[in-house]
């Protein structure tokens, strides 16, 4: 195995960790990437008590286990987003406050910016996550939607993050973009744009997953590649698409995950459409030497019984890259034995 396994826990809030840690294990996991939601981590516990710190390190080394990332995407949504009451349902009170929209974003902003602290002090590099976006609205351009227009919003989004990338720069951990619909990147063109609008900023890359991508018609593969030096994390998840029944297209019908009508779903990983073979030997040639990280997405599964296989799946496929080329030792200098005699 080349490559630690980790499990994404976002998924399993509803779950306590000193729960979930000893059941990652038994499901074949090395690691966690601890969403900052649930009882899982908790950024001002974390910046405010030492023995916080201590005994979620503690709990995590007692079943085996480390942490590898901090994901903290609810908090950074509403960073950039056009804030209304979908937004209340995954914020604290705290930061929903009064709901005045730019107060949202301010303390949203603030909240991340603590993220990278708390992320530092627990001894993690990366933090995954999201943006927001001031301008998904508009994705598909009509009424006629000018580049002036998508302009402001990647001018919005550096205004609101580069103060934000700057507190990560200055605690030496790395933010990972989940690029995904509803942010400012969500495909390549997009996440292209993104870092020439925060001037290149080295803190901001990207949490690969292929899941996003696959069902827009995004080469993932030329993704790797094309952000080699970014990919601070890997999310493991799989999707299907051309399944459902035609009554719904690549925008979703506004139905539920799950539905048969959808054109696209999540699977568990290897059950769908993703090239992982091909995923893995990309990421071998950047050089990337993160976890693998599984987000178990399946709605016609149970998540243990699929999160227990993505961890074998996972483990099975990884290698680690060759050390010199094959071919290497047709040359006679490089043969053992009898060579040279």
């Amino acid at each position: 195995m080349a490559r630690p396994v980790t499990l994404f826990t976002g998924q399993w809030a509803d779950l306590p960790l000193k729960e979930l840690a000893p059941l990652a294990k038994s499901m074949g996991y090395d690691g966690l990437e601890l969403a900052c939601w649930g009882d899982h981590f908790d950024v001002q516990a974390a910046l405010a008590s030492d023995s916080y710190v201590r005994d979620k390190q503690a709990l995590l080394e007692q079943h085996g286990l480390r942490c590898f990332a901090i994901g903290n995407h609810l908090v950074g949504q509403a960073v950039c987003d056009l804030i209304d009451e979908r937004h209340q349902s995954i914020l604290s009170g705290a930061l929903w406050g009064d709901g005045d929209p730019e107060g949202v974003r301010q303390r949203a902003a603030k909240e991340m910016q603590d993220t990278a602290r708390a992320a530092a002090k627990f001894g993690v590099k990366t933090v995954t996550g999201f943006t927001g976006s001031s301008v998904w609205h508009a994705t598909y351009a009509f009424p006629p939607t000018t580049q002036a227009f998508w302009d402001k919003g990647f001018a919005d989004f550096a205004k609101r993050w580069t103060p934000i990338l700057d507190v990560f720069e200055s605690v030496d951990v790395n933010f990972a973009l989940e690029v995904h619909p509803t942010e400012i990147a969500f495909d390549t063109a997009s996440a292209q744009r993104a870092v020439e609008a925060v001037k290149g900023h080295r803190r901001f890359g990207f949490n690969f997953d292929p899941s996003h991508l696959g069902y827009q018609g995004v080469d993932y593969i030329k993704f790797i590649r094309t952000f080699p030096d970014r990919i601070y994390n890997a999310h493991m998840k799989d999707v299907w698409w051309g399944k459902g029944d035609g009554t719904a297209g690549v925008f979703g019908g506004h139905t539920s995950f799950g539905d048969a009508r959808r054109f696209w779903d999540f699977r568990s990983v290897g059950r769908g459409m993703i090239d992982f073979e091909s995923l893995i030997v990309a990421l071998n040639d950047i050089g990337y030497q993160g976890p693998l990280s599984v987000e178990w997405e399946d709605s016609r599964m149970d998540r243990v019984h699929g999160a227990t296989e993505s961890a074998a799946f996972c483990k099975r496929l990884d290698f680690k890259p060759a050390a010199g080329a094959f071919d290497a030792v047709f040359d006679k200098a490089k043969q053992g034995g009898m060579a040279g005699s």
